[in-house]
């Protein structure tokens, strides 16, 4: 019975090769990365990570640290159900979501990478497995490029196997969000899988009024039209605004999506891996969802989602998010004509260039 043995954390601030932009979060010149490596007593190893937008990622490090790891070690590598459960209530007074939740899904990824590893199997095998060809969408965070811009990273995308994309919306005038929407389905074409997503920019009065006039442009879904905390108003742009909703990545627990759900406020759950606790927590969504007869998206991590996603029978699009970590993997995900693939690899497969990543080292330790 193979034990955890040592955890250790890194946190890096990683630059973007671009600055990208959306409707409440601004500016985004770099994202903030933990990364938590597990080892057992057999050797074996595994690798979870977390993230954030500009700030705040550093906390997470110091959970795993402090908080997590004494929980963690001694553990029956095996058991990440009790584990996890260990870490939610360590953690529980102190946040139950938010950090809390995004410190405990760095551990847990690491923890069924692990498992997955030895095992001997890719980890959307380990879980079960449904198709490895995930159908995937290219997420940009384009929010003050340029109409031509906007045009030619369309043209890039496709050109990089996507067959979906989405854009983002939330300017100050919302005409110039239904122009440019029309710039962009003009471009595409009429049957090309359209989304946009509104970074909780809006009122839910404003949701409405723009999602009406978006409404003859077959998107495929609005995502974030207001703030997550908002569970009626969502459900009112839902019922009024005649669009699909996504909605989720600012969700941290599995508690919040049952009531999204449960008020009809939602189309197309959207978790994320790598703040709503993990691989744990991210299949009961899933599950959750499926119970309600509703399609899956994600946000983000798309090089460990693609995994959950190829274990998940009713999903739709994943995103292939901006924050990538293509210059510092061994092999990044594969799209082909619209579907990522799932690797065969074992584990998640993911090789991270721990040496490539080393100058934007800001701290961490060993636990």
């Amino acid at each position: 019975m193979a034990k955890v043995t040592a955890i250790r954390t890194d946190f890096y601030r990683v630059p973007l090769p671009v600055v990208l932009t959306d409707a409440k979060h601004g500016e985004m010149t770099h994202f903030e990365l933990v990364t938590v490596r597990v080892e057992d007593s057999d050797g074996a190893s595994g690798v979870g990570y977390t993230y954030a937008v500009n700030s705040g990622a550093e906390a997470f490090a110091v959970l795993v640290d402090r908080y997590l790891a004494p929980l963690v070690r001694g553990a029956d590598v095996d058991r990440t159900e009790q584990i996890w459960q260990r870490m939610w209530w360590g953690l529980h007074y102190a946040g139950r979501g938010g950090h809390a939740t995004s410190a405990i899904s760095a551990v847990d990824i690491a923890l069924w990478d692990l498992r997955a590893r030895r095992a001997k199997q890719p980890l959307w095998r380990y879980l079960g497995g449904y198709d490895p060809r995930v159908p995937v969408y290219a997420g940009g965070i384009d929010l003050e490029f340029p109409v031509e811009e906007l045009l030619a990273q369309a043209d890039r995308f496709c050109k990089a196997g996507f067959r979906a994309i989405k854009m983002k919306v939330g300017r100050p005038h919302w005409r110039e969000d239904v122009e440019r929407v029309a710039r962009m389905r003009e471009h595409l074409g009429d049957e090309f899988p359209l989304m946009v997503d509104a970074n909780m920019g809006w009122t839910v009065d404003q949701a409405i009024k723009v999602a009406r006039a978006l409404a003859e442009f077959d998107l495929v879904w609005l995502e974030e039209p207001t703030i997550p905390d908002d569970v009626a108003g969502n459900a009112r742009v839902l019922r009024a605004g005649g669009l699909a909703v996504a909605n989720g990545e600012n969700l941290h627990t599995l508690y919040e999506f049952a009531q999204l759900i449960d008020a009809g406020a939602v189309s197309f759950p959207e978790p994320d891996v790598c703040n709503i606790g993990g691989v744990t927590v991210f299949r009961k969504v899933a599950a959750l969802a499926e119970a309600h007869n509703l399609p899956l998206t994600s946000h983000g991590a798309h090089d460990l989602t693609v995994h959950l996603m190829a274990a998940t029978p009713n999903r739709s699009y994943m995103e292939a998010h901006g924050f990538g970590l293509d210059s510092y993997l061994a092999e990044p995900l594969e799209i082909v004509d619209g579907v990522a693939v799932a690797p065969d690899r074992p584990g998640h497969g993911l090789t991270l260039d721990f040496d490539a990543l080393r100058p934007h080292r800001i701290g961490g330790s060993q636990a």
